[in-house]
């Protein structure tokens, strides 16, 4: 057996992994990265980049079908458009194949040395990979898990060619006429809002009081009647107890908030409960790790119980974003070669890409007070918003919303919902990061006509000197 040494081994080539690995080429480590499929994980694979490509066709779609607010503008189309499902799959698998052609490119530039296979450790710091053609073993000074995660399946929905993941979902072969969408989310709202967009009967099932439960309802409102407007069935505290799949399609059973049982007859059903990290298959019971539950236990350099072994992204747990993990991915290559980090952030962002999107950076007010803060808290309806107007984002009850201390003004949270809001997004985290004020946003002049100027209008009717808002 092939036997290859390295000063840097990372297991798993997803947004945490391949940037690690990177990194620590660029910093002049000699690295390895093991990865079974393809490079860049469920992000770009299977996940973040082909369903935005997907909720951007579908959104392309749905604005060329007659009484579109194309009509509106003056842009008259007197037939329906013609869907062509496989080709949209097509174009979408290669935007993928794209980024992950410019992920081994990165990779090679950096000199890390990429092998294709599964890795298997003895114990922390030696491994075995199976390729398609042999098997090697390796050994690594430092090691970086970055195994990422794995749709959660629920015991009373067992995957199958009707019962399926948002993986399955992402390839499907044509539009289905119906699904449910077990999970109300974000994932399962992104592909709600897709597949209602491209003609199917959409209805989400979802065990609790109100959807995307982690953001408060000001956020979620313009979501959910943008839902009800175009359709979609919402079955809230609805607790899934089974399926049954026959000729006439999936009966998806389910026993409503008064304990009733009741049913849906659907085409497919798409189970989104979330996702659980990637810790079988690879012998992480032979390595002596410190887990904290289901997530591998690091510390705030992401060092784990054993030396020189390393754990990043969803492998320890929420929140399973991409950003967060290429952050760490990065931070832990310059850790081991000998810089000064720490995984220390005051905000994480994080979006859905819902009809309308949400943004939420930072501290909520009802999160703020509850840490025993004096807020004032300041909104700027998009209605106010010029730019809005013109690109018609100014219709879906929109709003950006800033949270601040009463006696410093330091801003705690910038949370914001509306069309094409993700795009904010950086404004507001730098914001947190700085440790800006009120005034600090209030006297940055914002290039006009730009939808980011609802930040600085809420800023300025913080201060009691609001323009348009």
């Amino acid at each position: 057996m092939k036997t290859l040494v390295c000063d840097v081994l990372v297991v798993g080539g997803g947004p945490g992994g391949y940037v690690a690995a990177i990194r620590a080429g660029q910093l002049g480590l000699k690295t390895i990265l093991v990865e079974g499929q393809d490079l860049g994980g469920t992000c770009l694979n299977r996940g973040c980049i082909p369903s935005k490509a997907l909720i951007y066709a579908a959104s392309q779609y749905a604005s060329m079908m007659p009484n579109s607010d194309l009509d509106s503008m003056g842009i008259k189309i007197d037939s329906t458009p013609t869907l062509d499902f496989p080709q949209m799959v097509k174009w979408k698998n290669g935007v993928v194949s794209q980024l992950n052609s410019g992920v081994k490119g990165l990779l090679k530039r950096a000199k890390v040395n990429v092998i294709t296979g599964w890795a298997s450790f003895n114990d922390a710091k030696n491994c075995v990979v199976k390729t398609a053609d042999e098997s090697i073993a390796i050994s690594s000074e430092h090691v970086i898990l970055a195994t990422g995660s794995v749709a959660t399946e629920l015991a009373a929905l067992p995957f199958s060619p009707s019962i399926i993941s948002s993986a399955e979902a992402l390839n499907m072969d044509a539009v289905p006429d119906s699904i449910a969408i077990v999970g109300g989310g974000y994932i399962g709202l992104e592909m709600g809002t897709a597949l209602t967009k491209l003609g199917c009967k959409v209805t989400i099932v979802e065990g609790q009081e109100k959807l995307l439960a982690l953001y408060d309802e000001e956020l979620t409102k313009p979501v959910y009647n943008w839902l009800v407007d175009h359709g979609v069935g919402v079955k809230l505290n609805s607790k899934v107890v089974g399926a049954e799949t026959s000729q006439t399609g999936t009966e998806l059973r389910y026993v409503n908030g008064s304990g009733e049982q009741q049913s849906l007859l659907v085409d497919k059903v798409l189970v989104t409960v979330g996702r659980r990290p990637n810790t079988s298959g690879w012998g992480i019971e032979n390595m002596c790790l410190d887990m904290n539950g289901p997530n591998v236990n690091v510390d705030k350099m992401c060092r784990t119980a054993v030396k020189n072994v390393w754990a990043i992204g969803d492998l320890i747990g929420e929140p399973m974003l991409a950003h967060k993990a290429s952050a760490q991915g990065e931070m832990v290559a310059e850790i081991i070669a000998g810089k000064r980090r720490s995984f220390d952030p005051v905000a994480i962002p994080a979006v859905c890409f819902t009809e309308p999107e949400i943004v939420a950076c930072g501290l909520s007010p009802s999160e703020a007070e509850a840490l025993g803060y004096d807020v004032i808290v300041s909104r700027c309806s998009m209605q106010s918003i010029g730019k809005a107007h013109a690109m018609g984002a100014a219709k879906t009850g929109g709003f950006v919303r800033i949270t601040a201390r009463k006696d410093t003004h330091e801003i705690l949270g910038i949370h914001a919902v509306g069309k094409y809001i993700s795009e904010l997004s950086g404004e507001f985290v730098l914001a947190l990061e700085m440790g800006a004020r009120l005034e600090d946003l209030a006297h940055t002049i914002h290039m006009h006509p730009t939808l980011g100027e609802a930040t600085f209008e809420a800023a300025i009717a913080a201060l009691g000197a609001g323009i348009h808002c």
